[in-house]
């Protein structure tokens, strides 16, 4: 197999990649754009679904490169570097998606609307200052820095584009993978021909359950994440629903009054009901803490990253104004006045964008914390790889201290809120989009691109992802959204003259009333009320919601865990009404963790989440253990394995899938291929539904085996 680096990597300008810097092949060309574009909004639309279920997402460049050489293979051919120039412009899709998929929805668990214009545009303006503030750093980073900064994944995606090159693809184990995803969860999710996720509650056990949801795309990511991740994750789960949630159950039976934040007696919860009312605030405690340690962990790697990054860029800078030559093609980067000129920009539009709603102080603590993630996260990225990137950790600090600014200062009224959040959402879009750039140029330099032609496709890459980012995550919420019947007598609405309205299940028309903060036994949330402004139903979102069954049949819910966090934190520090005792018992579970030398994060993810969701993680790990008991392999060989490829197929397929399924329950399509009748007893069988995830398992494992 061919590698873009040997073991001893020349340093700068000593360093010879794939194509001469004196060769100029086709490379920013109109199809590579357009198809970098479409399969960056393929990625996208499953990342932002992914996010929303596990709160993760995993990198799209490799399956994209995969993806690009056969396509371009079946139209001719195409050089490698518009086969780079395609990765380069569809990476920017996961990365964007990752960002607003972890915190724009926190805005419904704060009991505001999703607006599209205001997802758009943190979208964009995260996504391109994300850009433009790699630009400055490419020189020191990607190019000083060679040999010393390894980027595992960009050096992965040379490998994949040079064995390209030379005649070799494993793109029909990623379409094998996407169509057996597609089709499992179309018949799954969408015909129900079999549950989606088997349950077992436990007799002896009171108020212990255990859960599965059986889906390609979860299978994927265990698969991807590796055993020791997705068994920490596992874990947590146990300790959620096989411990805690037990104990709630036993303890709180012979309570006579609701314990707080809950208005409904124990005895009278199911273990879901238990788990929204109790465990979501440990374990959101638990992930922020985890966030916190990884990146406290990650301090001193970032303080020198930040000096060592401007110690670079200024070298950088000062080279380039005292060289004569013209620049090799290899090293046109876009000039610095489009970067200070594009960042000042930037900040003005975060400033005046009404609907952002954020003011000069906010706009400039996006800059400055842009800036300095930014360079943080280009440089982890290239030491220990975008996985382990501590992004959450990054918006926490950023959340932690806007939050804290906007108490000193007294800003504590609802719209402060929703700027706290666009805040931290701009600098996680961003951070997390540097990391990436950073990637996708570390793979330029190996494989002999354009800095600048890389430069404008993942810009490109950012519009274009955006758009679609913004539509998925407000058409998954409202596929989801569920309108059932509530009454709080003693309490009246009061609801302007011009509310919004919107019909009820009756088909009469009300009154759209917000609650961003509860009001005695009233939680917060979307409402709709009668001519007496009294509330007669509540709209329970798709993202987020609270509501598992209406009139007795189950209802889906994707569970947004790292916006459900970052709400927290900011009606923690705003309102000052958490329940921190709760809070802090998470807290103690990461700590406790850590003390026992397991990582807190993948755990406090694992306790905040369903345990369906942890278990088909799970699998997907222990398939990747028998896997790498039977074969050894590089890191950088591991990265397109057969299996990997396959998995990334799981990933997209389902998604997508998912999200189409979304759009036939939305228009309420989806009773027309519904096989719950055909199958009687079968399709509500628990066992039953574990055949199919078995067999789905069992060609994981076989393909993975296999030699790429």
């Amino acid at each position: 197999m061919a590698t873009a680096t040997p073991e001893s990597p020349p340093k700068g300008d000593a360093f010879k990649p794939y194509i001469s810097p004196h060769d100029s092949p086709a490379e920013l060309t109109f199809r590579a754009v357009a198809l970098g574009a479409i399969l960056g909004i393929i990625f996208a639309a499953s990342s932002v679904y992914l996010a929303l279920k596990v709160g993760m997402t995993v990198s799209a460049s490799i399956p994209i490169a995969v993806l690009s050489i056969t396509v371009f293979r079946a139209f001719g051919r195409a050089t490698i570097l518009e086969n780079n120039i395609v990765q380069t412009t569809g990476s920017a899709g996961e990365s964007i998606a990752a960002g607003v998929s972890f915190t724009m929805p926190a805005l419904l668990l704060m009991g505001q609307d999703l607006e599209l214009v205001r997802v758009l545009m943190v979208a964009l303006l995260g996504g391109l200052l994300g850009v433009l503030m790699m630009i400055p750093l490419r020189q020191g980073l990607i190019v000083q820095e060679h040999g010393k900064l390894t980027y595992p994944e960009g050096t992965a995606c040379a490998d994949v584009l040079i064995v390209g090159e030379q005649g070799g693809t494993e793109a029909k184990t990623v379409f094998l993978g996407f169509g057996l995803g597609a089709l499992y969860k179309l018949l799954n999710a969408g015909a129900h021909a079999w549950k989606e996720a088997p349950e077992w509650i436990f007799r002896t056990l009171k108020g212990g359950s255990l859960a599965a949801e059986v889906s390609p795309e979860l299978l994927g990511v265990g698969y991807i994440i590796g055993p020791k991740t997705s068994a920490t994750m596992m874990a947590g789960g146990v300790l959620s629903f096989l411990i805690l949630i037990p104990m709630i159950s036993i303890f709180g039976e012979g309570m006579t009054t609701p314990m707080f934040p809950a208005t409904k007696l124990i005895k009278d919860m199911n273990p879901h009901e238990i788990r929204n009312a109790y465990i979501l605030y440990i374990g959101a405690g638990a992930v922020a803490t985890g966030g916190i340690i990884s990146l406290v962990r990650s301090f001193p790697t970032i303080i020198n990253a930040f000096k060592k990054g401007m110690a670079t860029f200024l070298a950088s800078r000062n080279k380039t104004e005292t060289a004569v030559e013209a620049p090799l093609r290899t090293e046109r980067d876009l000039p610095m006045s489009y970067v200070l000129g594009g960042t000042v920009a930037l900040g003005l539009a975060i400033w005046l964008a009404p609907v952002l709603q954020i003011h000069a102080l906010s706009a400039v603590l996006i800059i400055v914390f842009g800036f300095f993630f930014v360079t943080v996260s280009s440089r982890i990225t290239g030491e220990i790889g975008s996985s382990s990137n501590p992004i959450s950790g990054m918006t926490v600090a950023t959340l932690l201290i806007t939050c804290l600014l906007f108490l000193a200062i007294g800003w504590t009224g609802i719209s402060y809120r929703a700027m706290a959040l666009s805040t931290a959402a701009i600098v996680c879009i961003a951070a997390s989009n540097g990391g990436t750039t950073s990637q996708d140029l570390k793979t330029g330099f190996l494989v002999g691109s354009t800095p600048r032609a890389q430069q404008i496709a993942i810009t490109i890459g950012v519009i274009t992802s955006a758009l679609v980012i913004g539509w998925t995550l407000l058409f998954l919420n409202q596929a989801y959204t569920t309108v059932v019947p509530r009454s709080f007598p003693a309490y009246t609405a009061t609801v302007a003259g011009d509310a919004r309205t919107q019909a009820g299940p009756d088909h009469k028309t009300y009154k759209v009333h917000f609650m961003p903060e509860a009001v005695g036994t009233v939680p917060v949330g979307k409402y709709l009320v009668d001519d007496s402004n009294h509330i007669a139903y509540l709209v329970d979102p798709g993202i987020g919601g609270v509501v598992s069954e209406v009139d007795g049949k189950k209802v889906t819910k994707l569970d947004a865990p790292k916006a459900r966090l970052f709400s927290m934190i900011i009606d923690g520090i705003l309102t000052q009404k958490l329940p921190w005792g709760l809070v802090l018992i998470g807290v103690f579970l990461s700590l406790m963790m850590e003390l026992c030398g397991v990582s807190a994060l993948p755990f406090a993810v694992g306790a905040y989440l369903p345990i369906a969701t942890s278990v088909p993680v799970m699998a997907g790990g222990l398939v990747r253990w028998l896997v790498d008991r039977r074969k050894a392999q590089s890191a950088e060989e591991s990265e397109f394995a057969p299996g990997i490829l396959l998995a990334s197929g799981f990933i997209a397929g389902g998604s997508l899938a998912g999200v189409f399924v979304a759009g036939l329950a939305g228009a309420e399509w989806d009773k027309y291929i519904d096989l719950t009748k055909v199958l009687g007893a079968l399709g509500e069988n628990n066992f039953w539904a574990l055949v199919p995830f078995a067999l789905l398992m069992v060609v994981l494992f076989r393909v993975g085996k296999r030699t790429a």
